[in-house]
């Protein structure tokens, strides 16, 4: 390569600074590799190629290269620059008044649900989850709720497929456990579920759930009316007044629901508690021997109690929270009450 060709190439290239000067940032980033991409850029093509040169043109092509570079490295800096300025001219407008940086926070679902857990942990309950896409036979038929049953219909249930489902509640959890560990068993689940439920004051399509099962020998209702008596005067106050109230789950047997005094209303009737005065927390009862068989687990030997509450409305009650829907809508002046 002739020196004279050489230099009519970098004097090419240090026109192109013009380009550079008015360059986007689209623009300006391909120029920089057009230029002086370190594998095919013009510049280090010429810069790789000075010591094939003769020994006599050598210092003056490398000079003038090396001032090319510095030319175009200079411009680049100054366009980068000016497109950064330009982009913070735009987006900070000076004549607004100042507003302080948003604080995260555990929202009060999580909060909840972290209490009931380490409560909970304190009688010896482990911590375990399950999957969301279940099979029919642990959503439903292990759970003693026949396919037939109202529980199961497409008007209730979002099935992903034949055979599989978003879990209506976390209890398949419970038939899971049952299967792989042998008793005693003392856990508790955590984790969403899915039903074709109204989105009002209390209700929400996709809800936390905490199911809590255990099965030993020996278990009686009294044990599981201590358990959840103790829960709720701990999560709640010493003095809140809780209830049993008789009900049925195909999975349990006797089956109760567990009521607290409502703490919106204190007892006088809202529409979050539907003007009872109570606020249901959770269904629960002693697990079905039809349940221990389907699991593998002896129901001659084994018995136990199992439990499902949901974080939501025991936020609700907690902190309280008129409308659940509340919780979803990701309001931040909301929010923003929960930071500690």
């Amino acid at each position: 390569m002739a020196h004279g060709s050489l230099a009519e190439q970098l004097a090419a290239i240090a026109r192109r600074v013009d380009e550079i000067a008015g360059a986007d940032a689209r623009q300006l980033e391909q120029l920089k590799t057009e230029l002086l991409g370190r594998k095919a850029g013009a510049l280090t093509t010429i810069l790789r190629s000075l010591p094939d040169l003769p020994p006599e043109e050598r210092r003056g092509a490398g000079q003038q290269a090396n001032q090319v570079k510095r030319l175009l490295e200079e411009a680049i800096a100054a366009r980068q620059a000016a497109l950064a300025a330009a982009v913070r001219a735009v987006t900070v407008d000076r004549t607004m008044p100042g507003r302080a940086r948003w604080r995260g926070a555990h929202h009060p679902i999580t909060r909840v649900v972290d209490e009931v857990c380490a409560i909970f942990r304190e009688l010896g309950f482990a911590r375990v989850v399950g999957p969301e896409a279940e099979t029919e036979a642990y959503n439903f038929t292990k759970l003693n709720i026949p396919l037939d049953h109202p529980a199961a219909d497409m008007h209730d249930t979002f099935y992903l497929g034949p055979g599989v489902v978003l879990r209506t509640h976390t209890s398949p959890v419970q038939a899971r456990v049952m299967e792989r560990y042998p008793p005693p068993i003392r856990v508790v689940v955590p984790g969403l579920a899915y039903r074709r439920d109204p989105f009002d004051p209390s209700h929400a399509p996709v809800f936390d759930q905490i199911e809590g099962l255990v099965v030993d020998e020996g278990v009686t209702f009294v044990d599981f009316k201590a358990a959840i008596d103790y829960f709720v005067r701990r999560f709640f106050a010493k003095d809140t007044p809780v209830r049993f109230r008789a009900s049925f789950f195909p999975f349990t047997e006797p089956s109760a629901e567990v009521d607290v005094r409502c703490q919106i209303c204190g007892g006088g009737g809202c529409p979050t508690c539907k003007q009872t005065g109570w606020m249901e927390i959770m269904g629960a009862g002693m697990v079905h021997p039809a349940v221990f068989e389907a699991c593998g687990v002896d129901p001659e030997r084994y018995t136990g109690y199992a439990f499902g509450m949901g974080p939501g409305r025991m936020a609700l009650v907690r902190f309280g929270i008129p409308d659940i829907r509340m919780l979803y809508q990701n309001d931040m002046r909301f929010l923003a009450q929960f930071v500690e």
